[in-house]
């Protein structure tokens, strides 16, 4: 692994299991808001980009 420009794509994976438990701690802790929308918006996207990057 170098700075060679190139993402493996797990991070994107391991990145939206991050948003995806912080969304939950989030949402237990205050309800609804706009940041838990937001980080559920983030882990959904990381989650697009780590299958566009498999897949495609």
């Amino acid at each position: 692994m170098g700075i060679d420009g190139v993402i493996e794509p797990i991070y994107f994976l391991i990145t939206s299991i991050g948003f995806v438990i912080l969304s939950f701690i989030h949402y237990k802790k205050n309800g609804k808001t706009l940041e838990t929308i937001y980080l559920s918006i983030l882990a959904v996207f990381f989650v697009i980009c780590f299958i566009i990057l498999n897949f495609y």
